[in-house]
């Protein structure tokens, strides 16, 4: 029977940690576990998996380690890349309920196929839940269709026999109009007559490529306001603004300082040239006739334009900044009569996307574009704009036109970087402050797709999904969207070629059925 050892100061921790198991003594643990023979000590320690929850979800577990690092407030996306946890976020819960942002708007950055239409479609689900409602007013890809027929809503189909828009039209406006009296009344015709003849003046700009002059816009005003106060038992169309400008009233040759018939036709000919171009065109048959179909604000709204063909850029661009005014005043319509108290207040998501065909479709549009989306915070509006680059903004051919298009990032309250090309850092940098480790992760994200060596096949970009969140100045957030199965049909791009997505049934989706947009 051997003798028990006499403990010495010179034992080393693992001895003692073995000598104490054995003998009684205190055993010593580090924090990777025990050393020594007998012991079990681990080199690398996997980080917990972290839940989520409210005090009411996970009360058992109360009070929590620690706080959420991620706000909760707004529609769920997927979960943050470094820390695992749930991000939940869209530009109106943002701005409305959490404070975050300065403006709820949002602006998102990525090249083609990594899931920037897919970011929007997952927000409109979302605010459809909490009763948003969600209005695409120009989807030239037609990748918004099968969702909002999937929430119940309304989808509007544009393009050459599909269907007209009349930018004399009063609409919804004329519509809240009727409904309010006095100084509200006036004050909403006037404006609507000074969206008419801005939309009217757009056109022109896009049909002659060139910009329209300032005399000619007022002659515009003036024209339009004179056809008000003619009682044609129908909206006023193009043709009858023709006509007007033809005929020239005192009123119309007062606003050109001609003093003789002559000097008032010379005045209004290159007006009236682009206007025929409207009236007897290509684009008559869309825009000299009564609107086909009005806006419905108590559900979803696509206006699908994937009928027009790409290369046809007058024509896409033209109905694209005229959808873009009618949703605005549309919602302008709801708000004075909410003002009123004529209708409950609703607040819209407004998703402009493919933003770069607006940009390029004529001279004068950014202009257009910036005087649309100022109107945002005021009149109740979350709104979302996608294009693939910081290119499509910076490379407009006026230096006036590359400024104002860099402020719609700028004013943006939040913006997504997707994957962006290493040489668009510099350029995205002076938009977006970035830290040299989310440009690297940004970069990271835009490498293409490689081959499965065992399967042949090409697997999904690296980047596909993947965003990092940037509020003002913050740090910005990195995450990884996450797709409900029901969801997953409804955002394949690829529809037209093998690789599609079918469900079981093969029939189309019905969301308010599979409770993806709970």
């Amino acid at each position: 029977m051997g003798r028990r050892p006499k403990k010495t100061g010179e034992e080393t921790e693992a001895g003692l940690a073995v000598r104490g198991r054995n003998w009684g003594l205190p055993a010593r643990i580090g924090a990777r576990g025990m050393r020594g023979a007998g012991g079990g000590r681990t080199s690398y320690l996997d980080l917990p998996t972290e839940y989520r929850g409210t005090s009411r979800q996970v009360c058992g577990l109360w009070p929590f380690v620690v706080g959420a690092g991620t706000p909760m407030m707004g529609v769920p996306l997927g979960r943050n890349l470094v820390t695992g946890a749930t991000l939940c976020c869209d530009p109106i819960s943002w701005f409305e309920r959490a404070g975050l942002i300065a403006n709820p708007s949002m602006f998102t950055l990525a090249k083609p196929g990594l899931g920037k239409s897919t970011i929007n479609r997952r927000m409109i689900v979302g605010l459809d839940f909490r009763g948003t409602v969600s209005l695409v007013p120009g989807d030239t890809k037609g990748e918004y269709t099968d969702l909002i027929r999937a929430l119940g809503g309304q989808v509007i189909q544009l393009g050459r026999g599909m269907g007209s828009l009349n930018p004399l039209d009063l609409g919804e406006m004329g519509a809240a109009a009727d409904r309010l009296t006095g100084t509200a009344r006036r004050r909403l015709l006037d404006e609507a007559t000074g969206r008419r003849s801005t939309m009217v003046a757009a056109l022109v700009s896009i049909v002659r490529k060139a910009p329209i002059t300032g005399d000619e816009e007022a002659v515009l005003g003036k024209a339009v306001e004179l056809l008000d106060d003619v009682d044609l038992g129908r909206p006023a169309l193009l043709a009858d603004l023709v006509a007007l400008l033809k005929q020239g009233p005192d009123a119309l040759r007062a606003m050109t300082l001609a003093d003789t018939e002559e000097q008032y036709r010379q005045a209004v000919k290159p007006l009236l040239k682009s206007l025929m171009s409207l009236v007897e065109g290509t684009l008559a048959s869309t825009f000299n006739r009564q609107t086909s179909h009005r806006l419905s604000l108590d559900r979803p709204v696509s206006i699908d334009l994937s009928s027009i063909p790409a290369s046809e850029k007058t024509l896409e661009g033209a109905v694209l900044l005229t959808c873009w005014a009618e949703a605005f005043a549309t919602i302008e319509a709801h708000d004075r009569l909410t003002d009123a108290g004529l209708a409950p207040r609703r607040n819209f998501f407004l998703v402009l996307d493919e933003l770069w065909r607006i940009l390029r479709a004529g001279v004068g549009l950014v202009d257009r574009v910036d005087e649309l989306t100022r109107l945002n915070r005021q009149i109740g509006i979350g709104q979302s704009m996608t294009t693939h680059s910081t290119e499509d903004l910076l490379s407009l051919p006026n230096p006036e036109d590359r400024a104002k298009a860099k402020g719609f990032v700028e004013r943006s309250g939040m913006v997504f970087l997707g994957g962006l090309p290493s040489v668009e850092m510099d350029a995205l940098n002076k938009i977006v402050p970035l830290s040299s480790r989310e440009r690297e992760l940004i970069v990271e994200w835009s490498i293409p797709p490689s081959i499965d060596i065992k399967t042949g096949q090409e697997m999904p970009p690296p980047g596909r999904g993947k965003f990092l969140v940037k509020a003002g100045a913050n740090a910005g957030i990195p995450v990884q969207t996450a797709l409900t199965p029901a969801e997953i049909r409804l955002n394949d791009t690829n529809q037209k070629w093998a690789n599609r997505i079918a469900d079981e049934t093969g029939g189309p989706l019905d969301l308010s059925k599979t409770g993806a947009g709970r």
